[in-house]
């Protein structure tokens, strides 16, 4: 299968744009859109029967074939809108206490750490960051970065997978085992992670697992996911509490009142979609793609990115270092790429420079990042 600019008709993009921000909300393909039609009709010509009575088998049907691709059980999986609503149930359902820790990393997304700060705020508790250096120069710094963090009293700590900022894949494994030496129970935001590297989510070692499969999967927006070790069930509630509570795991998140359920729904059409185009080949095709774009720019504009093995489909590549390295300037130039140019990509502030995060899917080729770091290097600062 050829991937690049021949595979853009699978997708509802607007002609001449050039999209470099899968990673924001994700898009979603003309096929899964057509499915979740297929589901809205169906839930809108008997509206209570389907509510009532069907959905609860078909969001199960959904979680046993999101558990096949990144394991475990579909008993463990439950759907909710977004990674950040399954972090927040995990906090709300935390029991932290005065001179509790909870360990985050300046890495983490800003969403999540307001959530953390919150559920800190109210118990008493303490939040605590781990610096992880960036650039970086491999894995070993992460792991060295929140070791240095962790303690006696550290309850809870919060590891991203994939960074929202800065793009890298973090080893999690190895972060995980350093926080049960001190005994620490283990959050992963997994925004980033389904179908941009492969997964086995049990394996991890961690506690709760939240992720988005509307971002790198393919699926309708608002579909996300949350799994939790079978031990921690009995103790995790939704951040809304519904008709269920009190009556087991999936029973309460499968229903927290009335809501669209289409988007978790689809998501088999989604991974339909995604083992028709080999998922291997998918993630081979977008790390290769945004490691060469990546290059492209740090050749051009005289600056480092991140290791390979700390890259999936999205990376950081720095811009000139003539620009000034603050929000301001961060968001001026974004406005002014779409505006002008029609390009869409985030542009971040990180350290001294500015840095644009890459974001290469297989509707990608390697002229869409030349285009971008031709108007990059056309900007001048006002």
């Amino acid at each position: 299968m050829t991937f690049g600019h021949a595979m853009r008709d699978r997708w509802p993009l607007a002609d001449g744009a050039t999209y470099l921000n899968h990673g924001t909300v994700g898009v979603t393909p003309n096929a899964v859109l057509a499915a979740q039609n297929d589901w809205r009709r169906r839930m809108e010509a008997h509206p209570a029967r389907f509510m009532l009575r069907e959905l609860k088998p078909a969001l199960r049907d959904a979680a046993d074939r999101a558990a096949a691709l990144f394991g475990g059980r579909g008993q463990d999986y439950v759907f909710v809108e977004n990674a950040t609503t399954g972090v927040n149930a995990v906090l709300r359902s935390a029991e932290l206490g005065p001179g509790d820790e909870v360990v985050v990393t300046d890495h983490t997304y800003g969403a999540v750490r307001n959530a953390a700060a919150y559920a800190c705020r109210h118990a008493g508790a303490t939040l605590v960051t781990a610096a992880i250096p960036f650039p970086i120069a491999g894995p070993d710094d992460a792991v060295s970065a929140l070791r240095g963090m962790l303690g006696a009293r550290t309850r809870l700590a919060i590891l991203d997978h994939i960074t929202s900022d800065t793009g890298l894949v973090l080893p999690l494994t190895a972060m995980i085992a350093a926080c049960r030496e001190v005994g620490a129970r283990v959050l992963v935001d997994g925004a980033h992670a389904p179908g941009q590297i492969a997964l086995d989510i049990p394996a991890s070692g961690a506690d709760w697992y939240a992720a988005n499969l509307h971002k790198w999967h393919f699926a309708p927006r608002s579909c996300g996911l949350l799994w939790a070790r079978p031990e921690r069930q009995a103790e995790l509630h939704p951040a809304v509490i519904s008709w269920r509570l009190d009556e087991g795991f999936t029973a309460e998140f499968d229903w927290t009142g009335t809501r669209d359920p289409t988007p978790y729904l689809s998501f088999p059409a989604a991974a339909d979609f995604m083992a028709g185009l080999g998922e291997e080949a998918v993630r081979a095709y977008n790390h290769a793609l945004v490691r060469e774009a990546a290059g492209l720019f740090a050749r051009r504009f005289n600056g480092p990115v991140a290791p390979s093995e700390m890259s999936g489909s999205m990376a950081l590549a720095p811009l000139p270092a003539r620009l000034t390295a603050d929000a301001a300037t961060a968001a001026a130039l974004r406005d002014r790429l779409l505006d002008d140019h029609d390009i869409e990509v985030p542009v971040v502030a990180w350290g001294d420079r500015l840095w644009a995060r890459l974001s290469a899917q297989v509707y990608c080729d390697l002229e869409d990042f030349e285009r971008l770091a031709d108007a990059v290097a056309a900007y001048q600062q006002e």
